[in-house]
Order: C-alpha cells, then sequence, then structure tokens
C-alpha cells in the first residue's frame, strides 16, 4: 500500500506531460508558417490601338432631371474593351480599369456612323459612350437643331448614368470605368456640344479631363462666354476644306483658349465628314493622333505627346500645331 500511495503522489507533483514530448528539451517551438499575402488588385494596360477585342452595351437612358423639357430618351452605345479570359483568371483585377470618354454624333448622326473611329479608342483600353440625342439623332422624322442648347446636360447626365452602371457590383460594365479618367468627345454639332461642356460659361463640366472638338465650333445660342475660366486639355480636328463647319471656326476657338494645353490637326484636302465616319485616310490618322491625345492627357502615359505628333506627321495629310500656332 505504502508503494502504490507514493507512485500516486509523484504522479500528481509531476504536473501535466509536455504537448511536445518528442521535442529536445530547452529546443525553440517551430514558428507556425505565415500565411501568403493576398494579391494587390492589378491594373490593366491602356494606349495601344488593337490591345483589346471590343464589344458593346446598350443603355436605354431616360433623363427626367429637367422637368420644364419631359423625359429625355438618351439610347447610349457603350463600347468596352474585352478582358481577355486568362488574364480574368490570373487573379484579381482592380474596378475602374479604364478611362472614359463620352462621344456626341453631329446632327441627324448616331455613334454607329463613326464606329471604325470609337472602336479604334475602345481597342485601346477605353470606354466609349456614343449618346443618341433625343431631337437630332439619325431615327428622327421631325428633328430640332435647336435642341443642341439641352444637350450639354444630355452628356452630363450620361456621364453620371455611367458612373453608377459602373460603381455596382454586377453587370457588363460592372468595374469598368474609372471615375477620375472622363473625356469628352464629339463632332460637328456634337463638337459644339462638347466645346460648351467643357470651355462654355453655361454648363462646364468639371469632371472632364480632357476634350476633343472633331469640326466644331461656339454654338451662339448658348450665349455667355467661352474660356473665361480654365478648360482641360483641348484637341481641335479640322479639315481644311470642310464647307459646313469652316476651318475658321475651329480656329477661333483653339486660339480663344488660353487656360491650359491646346492642340489643332490640320487636315489636309477634307471635308466635314470623311475624316471621321470613313475609313480611309485621314480617318486613320485622326484614330492614332486622338488615342495618343488621350493617352497622354487622360491616361497619363509617359511618352504620349511625342507619340502625338509623329501621328500627325504624316507628308500631304495633316499637321498638328500647339500653343496657339496657326497651321500651315
Amino acid at each position: 500500500m505504502l508503494a502504490a500511495g507514493l507512485v500516486a503522489a509523484r504522479a500528481m507533483t509531476a504536473g501535466p506531460a509536455p504537448r511536445h514530448a518528442a521535442r529536445i528539451a530547452g529546443s525553440p517551438a517551430p514558428s507556425p508558417t505565415p500565411a501568403p499575402r493576398p494579391r494587390p488588385p492589378r491594373r490593366l494596360p491602356v494606349g495601344t490601338m488593337g490591345s483589346y477585342a471590343v464589344a458593346a452595351h446598350v443603355l436605354r437612358l431616360v433623363d427626367r432631371s429637367r422637368p420644364r423639357l419631359g423625359p429625355r430618351d438618351l439610347r447610349t452605345v457603350v463600347r468596352y474593351p474585352v478582358i481577355p479570359a486568362a488574364t480574368a483568371a490570373a487573379g484579381p483585377l482592380a474596378r475602374g480599369l479604364f478611362p472614359l470618354v463620352v462621344f456626341a454624333p453631329g446632327y441627324l448622326q448616331c455613334d454607329g456612323s463613326y464606329a471604325a473611329l470609337l472602336d479604334s479608342w475602345a481597342s485601346a483600353g477605353y470606354v466609349v459612350a456614343g449618346i443618341e440625342f433625343p431631337h437630332t439623332n439619325c431615327h428622327v422624322t421631325s428633328p430640332d437643331e435647336s435642341d443642341l442648347a439641352n444637350q450639354p446636360g444630355d452628356m452630363a447626365y450620361v456621364i453620371s448614368q455611367l458612373l453608377a452602371v459602373s460603381g455596382a457590383q454586377r453587370g457588363a460594365l460592372a468595374g469598368l470605368v474609372n471615375p477620375a479618367r472622363i473625356a469628352v468627345t464629339g463632332h460637328s454639332d456634337g463638337g459644339d456640344t462638347v466645346a460648351a461642356l467643357t470651355a462654355g460659361s453655361c454648363c462646364m463640366d468639371h469632371q472632364v479631363r480632357a476634350s476633343i472638338v472633331l469640326a466644331g465650333a461656339e454654338w451662339p445660342p448658348l450665349g455667355r462666354s467661352y474660356f473665361a475660366r480654365a478648360a482641360p486639355p483641348m484637341l481641335f480636328v479640322q479639315g481644311d476644306a470642310d464647307t459646313i463647319n469652316l476651318p475658321a471656326d475651329s480656329i477661333a476657338m483653339y486660339q480663344a483658349d488660353h487656360s491650359g494645353p491646346r492642340f489643332y490637326l490640320d487636315l489636309f484636302g477634307s471635308g466635314h465628314l470623311l475624316p471621321y465616319e470613313g475609313r480611309g485616310y485621314p480617318e486613320p490618322v485622326v484614330a492614332r493622333v486622338t488615342v495618343a491625345f488621350l493617352n497622354r492627357y487622360l491616361a497619363d502615359r509617359p511618352g504620349a505627346g511625342l507619340a502625338m505628333r509623329r501621328a500627325a506627321a504624316v507628308r500631304g495629310v495633316a499637321a498638328l500645331v500647339s500653343g496657339g500656332q496657326l497651321p500651315p
């Protein structure tokens, strides 16, 4: 009995058995293996035409925010870069991947007339939204050109809706638009609209970081003044044989802009439609120069300023000037 009691007493005073009995006495415990750090969301390259396949999505927007005008049907065709499946599968992507370019067609025109040019922008990594204005698009039977006075507000509304759609968690455009990188561009009456939105005291939108006016002019019915306040960097493109929007109209705006970087692309012997709606020269030059301009002032891509000048240096086709210098 004495021996049994002694064994029991030793068991009570010895304490619990060590957790790692096989470990050599005095050796440190092994450190736990650290969990791998999650990869930060990736951004994708922007700036090289042809880098992406292009898809399209139609937004049927109706603006009811201006009651005196009634509901405004603003069908918008959004062309956007297709992210390759292998790229999407390689890890998480950042939200707000691509800059946004909102396009205003000319009088009685729709975005499809400009398909080659808009596809060029989208293939370089830009989300491109072409608006059909309610009273001046290619489908209306009773057009009203005076409605141009309301088109800057239409563009501002479409920008707000695109940001909302991109901010959603799901949908074809979810996460695609970078809200800090917005440009506007337009042709003819659409160019007038864009000029008012970016330089007119009537309706400047300070979200816009860059502007391209294709054969546009100041629109007197909008009233007030242009370039009274700082405008974003602007590129004016004009055919010197255009008899609808005269070269003097574009040159007047270009020279009036003293607020920041401004450029003038002179297209030799070109008229009003072919440089923007065609597929032959000079449309490829317009595509390359406009992409380089967007790369410089919207995507902040190094070297894009030099690329813009090189793209415009096509003997007998075009010339690019800047800073108020007049074209040759």
